[in-house]
């Protein structure tokens, strides 16, 4: 799901969104309710009729942002008070508020609010922060109202293992239609991260939604697809475009380097995107030159790119393929960023 924090995804129009093959978007709550508001929203005629989307839309409920970006944040059993990031209001928001505020926002998949910390952390902060969450998902499942809007539990617990399994036990036994694992991409290192997705990713419903939450380096998601991982999100994507980073098989293309000042070639060899139809030259120059184009045509790449890796990944999946698949694709990766280490080096 390509990140839409504030009902846009940065600098794409939705027809070219679309012609990614994006399927369903991000949107987030706590964005959202602080600027332009719920309720400025739902007089708009709700998320999709607001932005324009007619696809899916799966709304966070603000819990990371809570602890990422708000000023003075304390937690309380009852919920989050905390001061907005963007003019230093003071807010306070429950569990139920959060389903409230994402059943009138009206999209298709809300979820629940959790207590987010940051890693390192106690293992008593950790549990507390994991014992929480389950406490916060069963009173969303029982405030929330909307049929057609499935909500989503987030399995928190840091780098520990058995916490982590408590916390999803407990969930499952609440029985919710979707599985997220939240809290990573927080300050643990990337064999961390994978050493839980090892022990948590394959013993949750394998007949629910799997939601892998922040996480998007091509790498890390065709691990996490491989222990059942079935949806991410992550401004990666678009972020890394704005400052011209480019994802291809070959790896990751830093435009700006004076490497491409009359290179002529595309981006990526067979891409179909508006970005592979320049070259990388033409690229460069407009990054140079601070035309907005760049990195707009950039971010587009990187969507087209995510999305393609994903169709390849569901097509070696159907074909019994997926191991070789990923590796073919880890190693391509690999002996590039190599070849580019050793260039930088005797640079």
């Amino acid at each position: 799901m390509p990140v839409g924090t504030q009902g846009t995804v940065k600098g794409i129009e939705l027809s070219l969104l679309r012609a990614t093959g994006t399927q369903m978007i991000l949107a987030n709550a706590y964005h959202l309710m602080l600027r332009p508001g719920v309720e400025v929203v739902e007089a708009l005629g709700g998320l999709h009729r607001f932005c324009g989307w007619t696809g899916p839309i799966l709304t966070d409920s603000g819990g990371f942002q809570i602890y990422s970006l708000a000023q003075m944040t304390q937690i309380t059993e009852q919920g989050a008070r905390f001061r907005s990031h963007v003019d230093g209001r003071s807010w306070e928001l429950s569990p139920e508020q959060a389903i409230q505020i994402q059943e009138a926002l009206g999209s298709d998949v809300a979820m629940v609010l959790d207590h987010v910390v940051g890693l390192p952390a106690p293992l008593e902060v950790v549990r507390e922060a994991a014992e929480r969450t389950v406490r916060w998902a069963q009173r969303c499942q029982q405030a929330a109202k909307r049929p057609d809007q499935a909500l989503f539990a987030i399995v928190q617990g840091g780098l520990d293992i058995p916490i982590r399994l408590e916390c999803l036990r407990q969930l499952v036994e609440l029985d919710f239609p979707g599985y997220a694992i939240g809290g990573l991409s927080v300050g643990e290192t990337p064999e961390q991260m994978r050493e839980v997705l090892r022990a948590i990713a394959p013993v949750m419903p394998a007949d629910k939604p799997r939601y892998l939450m922040g996480v998007g380096r091509p790498e890390d998601m065709l691990d996490a697809i491989a222990l059942g991982v079935d949806m991410f999100d992550c401004v990666l994507p678009t972020r890394n475009g704005r400052n011209g980073w480019a994802f291809t098989d070959q790896g990751v293309v830093r435009i700006r380097n004076q490497r491409y000042e009359r290179d002529d070639r595309p981006l990526e060899e067979g891409c179909s995107c508006p970005a592979c139809e320049r070259s990388r030259g033409y690229l460069r120059h407009l990054f140079l030159s601070g035309e907005m184009l760049g990195p707009v045509l950039l971010s587009l790449h990187n969507i087209w790119y995510y999305q393609r890796l994903m169709a390849q990944a569901r097509a070696a999946i159907e074909e019994d393929r997926f191991d070789q698949f990923r590796l073919s694709k880890q190693e391509l990766w690999r002996r590039h960023k190599d070849k580019e280490d050793q260039e930088d080096q005797e640079a």
